[in-house]
């Protein structure tokens, strides 16, 4: 699938792996149709880069439809958007519970859904999911997170056999920590020990990669965090008992403190 000339959507515009993603398309020559909540800030970032803006709350279905709606000539979709949504179950509200899981799981599938007849009747296409490596590895205080990455993992995986000869290409792209950007980057919560983080850059790379080589997954982390993700996907008892008192939860408290208001 070729970048330059394509119609592209991006959802998730405006936070910092969004705006790398959105600044490397343009820079490749795509037609960007950017979406994100803030619409001040969004339409700044389009008129910088000579997109389109859509402002939506994708925690609101009719907005998704809206979306989408606004969106139709899409020729490759990026799902990029999605909350924290880190702490313990008992402590979320079932609305808090419904947004997080419309946010980051529903939302892209409804718009996968919306979009995909066009590029199975144009013969050409691609969706992009950007999940995470937690949809591969379960850790502590990361349920409702872990629950919709796992799930947009399954989907993304099945809904490409699916397109599998229409010329509609699907792929997931999971990232693990980023630096500069993202949850460390947001909260202050120091990286665990030991773990390496990727850059911005290096997951604008692997959604490249995954739509002009139509590649099906695409793990951005060190390959340490590959390997372990691999394991604990396997073997979540012995990744459990791994993870127990490690600098690793040491950081998962310091991110749900900072992120409790962002549910």
């Amino acid at each position: 699938m070729r970048i330059a000339g394509s119609t592209v959507l991006l959802t998730g515009a405006l936070g910092g792996i969004g705006q790398a993603i959105a600044r490397d398309l343009a820079g490749k020559g795509a037609k960007l149709v950017l979406s994100g909540r803030r619409a001040d800030t969004l339409e700044a970032l389009a008129d910088e880069l000579g997109a389109r803006a859509v402002t939506a709350d994708l925690a609101d279905p009719d907005q998704v439809d809206h979306l989408a709606q606004a969106a139709h000539d899409t020729d490759i979709l990026i799902a990029n958007a999605a909350l924290p949504a880190t702490g313990e179950l008992l402590d979320y509200t079932p609305e808090q519970i419904d947004r997080a899981l419309t946010v980051n799981l529903r939302a892209p599938i409804m718009l996968s859904r919306a979009l995909a007849p066009r590029m199975v009747e144009q013969g050409r296409g691609h969706i992009v999911h950007v999940g995470s490596i937690s949809g591969k590895a379960a850790t502590k205080y990361s349920s409702l997170y872990s629950a919709a990455k796992f799930g947009l993992r399954g989907f993304a995986l099945s809904l490409r056999q699916d397109l599998h000869g229409t010329g509609v290409g699907v792929s997931v792209v999971q990232p693990g920590a980023v630096r500069d950007v993202g949850m460390f980057a947001a909260t202050g919560a120091t990286p665990p020990t030991g773990v390496r983080m990727v850059s911005p850059a290096q997951v604008v790379s692997g959604v490249v990669r995954a739509v002009e080589r139509d590649l099906c997954e695409v793990n951005v982390a060190p390959v340490e965090l590959r390997v372990l993700s691999a394991l604990a996907g396997q073997f979540p008892g012995f990744a459990e008992k791994a993870q127990r008192g490690s600098s690793a939860e040491r950081t998962l408290n310091e991110v749900v403190a900072a992120h409790r208001d962002r549910r």
